[in-house]
């Protein structure tokens, strides 16, 4: 059966070599993954898996936090983060997403100086196998480029021979105006090496180098990295930036055949060795592009960034309407039951643009990027290829996008504001991430990003433990509302079968300043109506023909409402909630 299972393995990946690097040089990769295979299947457990569902359940939910997110003096920070987590988020969260632990230059980590080293810093790998025996975890594949710093690259200055085509390099003045861009800045960085200068493509920052993914050797030490991330305990592999990893001049360089099929073959050795490891892309664009990244749902990514969630819902908070998010809601479809989207609002990074135009109009795009300067964000611009710049993200912490900051509005409007959104993204299909600083209630940190010159850091403070726990045990405090409130909300969900990622959903037409969302249990057929009042307004539902009229306030699981004065309805108050059974 081994032999098989090996032979089929071989051929399919045989395959896809052949399609990356052509006949010559397939042969020997395939060689070396098969050796590097043999060599984890030795370490790994040997787990059986099945094919036909995905490893998660409604009780699966994410942190998403750096490394070193809660400090005290002369411990390790992924000991505190450990400790902060058995203390706060047993039975609130299933994982952490560490965001990347390796020695870095810049980026705030994601310009990786070794692939298979911590940054002493934050601790070792001890602390974070410790963490893996409480949570699950996942890692970041920062595999699109690393530090000009690392040895690698240094290697490369050297014009060492085993490093001489590890990086992208042009020659000479191609047009590269097609070439999608991420950032207003330059795409190539002029280095000296010791055979001379030479043109390195950096996608990010002159800091981040670009990989070259056309070296069979650079795929296979990727592959080593994956193998061994899973060896360390990450259940989840996130692969950042995956979408501009292949490059071919003359194209957009943006969601290349080829880097599709690099990531089948990631998922290919991955279902060989480790089954039950998955992969998540992490993919800034719009949604039609972001969703190809399931493959035909069996071959790539187990799991999407729903990336045009978080400026969705900010629109429907902001305008009061909910028509654009329940319309694009309706097209949420997936291919297979063995993937599922993984939602998010807020992350060490900005709000994307990018995913919400073609569903929201320039006119409401502009009113976004306007509320964010007014709410005290920066907005980070990307080159388009006439030579003019757009929005690109949106740098501000999610509870400010959602209130002022300098408003004179009662902190509770505020609160009820954040949790309905934490609510909408917590009800819909998909395994939900929740960025520290939004579980715990943050503010922006404005002072922090104007200080460093980096406007994404208005959203990345680092907070004393004593800080943190006086806040937490004070029962007015913002961080204490919204952690209450999102803890309530999370182990509720995890309680109810008709959450699991993969369950129906129907969108209900309704008023407008409703956002409604029916789940089903498709082994009971039992459902949950999760109603959002997106605006500053009482709304009072009709439940005439609906499957919940006459509901009892004990089958009430979440939020507040009230039957109306009539029995056929619900009144539901400015930015409330609720998540009742139906009957």
């Amino acid at each position: 059966m081994n032999e098989n299972v090996n032979h089929t393995f071989a051929k399919a990946l045989s395959k896809d070599a052949t399609e990356l690097f052509g006949a010559t040089a397939s042969a020997p990769f395939v060689s070396q993954v098969q050796l590097l295979v043999n060599k984890y299947r030795k370490k790994l457990p040997q787990r059986s898996h099945s094919n036909t569902a995905l490893p998660v359940t409604e009780r699966d939910a994410l942190l998403i936090t750096y490394g070193d997110q809660v400090k005290e003096s002369n411990v390790a920070p992924l000991q505190t983060l450990t400790d902060v987590a058995n203390q706060h988020l047993k039975g609130v969260v299933s994982g952490i997403h560490i965001l990347p632990f390796f020695p870095w230059s810049s980026d705030d980590g994601f310009s990786v100086k070794d692939y298979f080293a911590i940054d002493p810093a934050l601790g070792d790998w001890n602390d974070v196998r410790e963490m893996g025996k409480h949570f699950d975890l996942m890692f970041d594949a920062v595999f699109n480029h690393m530090s000009a710093e690392s040895e690698w690259f240094q290697n490369f200055l050297r014009d060492d021979p085993k490093f001489r085509d590890f990086f992208v390099t042009v020659d000479g003045e191609p047009d590269l105006t097609q070439v999608v861009r991420p950032r207003a800045l330059p795409l190539l960085t002029e280095f000296q090496t010791s055979a001379g200068k030479k043109n390195v493509w950096t996608t990010f920052s002159a800091d981040q180098v670009d990989l070259n993914f056309k070296n069979p050797d650079v795929l296979l030490v990727m592959l080593d990295a994956l193998l061994f991330y899973v060896e360390n305990g990450a259940k989840f592999i996130r692969l950042d930036a995956i979408a501009f990893l292949w490059k071919e001049i003359g194209t957009r360089c943006l969601h290349l055949p080829q880097t599709h099929r690099v990531i089948q073959l990631m998922r290919r050795v991955l279902s060989e060795v480790a089954p039950g490891a998955m992969l998540i892309t992490e993919t800034n664009v719009p949604h039609a592009d972001n969703i190809s990244y399931f493959g035909d749902g069996t071959n790539e990514a187990q799991l999407v960034y729903n990336f045009a969630l978080p400026p969705l819902v900010l629109h429907s908070l902001g305008s009061g309407n909910a028509e654009k998010l329940t319309r694009w809601a309706q097209t949420l479809t997936l291919p297979s039951n063995r993937v599922t989207f993984f939602n998010f609002l807020a992350s060490h990074d900005g709000i994307g643009v990018n995913p919400a135009r073609g569903i929201l109009s320039d006119e409401e795009i502009e009113t976004l990027v306007a509320r964010t300067l007014s709410h005290g964000g920066f907005i980070s611009y990307k080159n388009n290829p006439d030579g003019t710049r757009s929005p690109y993200e949106m740098n501000i912490n999610y509870f400010d996008a959602l209130s002022s900051p300098t408003a004179n509005e009662p902190i509770e409007t505020q609160v009820s504001r954040f949790l309905c959104a934490q609510a909408i993204m917590l009800a819909i299909a998909g395994v939900p991430g929740i960025y520290f600083h939004s579980l715990f209630g943050s503010r922006g940190d404005r002072p922090g990003a104007e200080t460093s010159g980096i406007p994404r850091r208005i959203n990345r403070q680092k907070l004393t433990r004593v800080e943190l726990e006086n806040e937490l045990s004070n029962g007015t405090s913002v961080r204490a509302r919204v952690f209450g409130g999102l803890k309530t909300l999370l182990q509720t969900r995890a309680s109810q079968p008709e959450f699991h990622p993969c369950s129906p959903q129907q969108l209900l037409e309704m008023d407008p300043r409703i956002f409604g969302v029916v789940r089903t249990n498709p082994a009971t057929n039992e459902k949950i109506f999760c109603l959002h009042n997106v605006s500053n307004e009482q709304v009072v539902v009709s439940t005439q023909g609906k499957e919940f009229l006459g509901a009892a306030p004990s089958q009430t699981l979440a939020g507040t409402t009230k039957t109306g004065a009539e029995k056929n309805s619900l009144e539901i108050g400015p930015y409330q909630f609720v998540w009742i059974r139906g009957i």
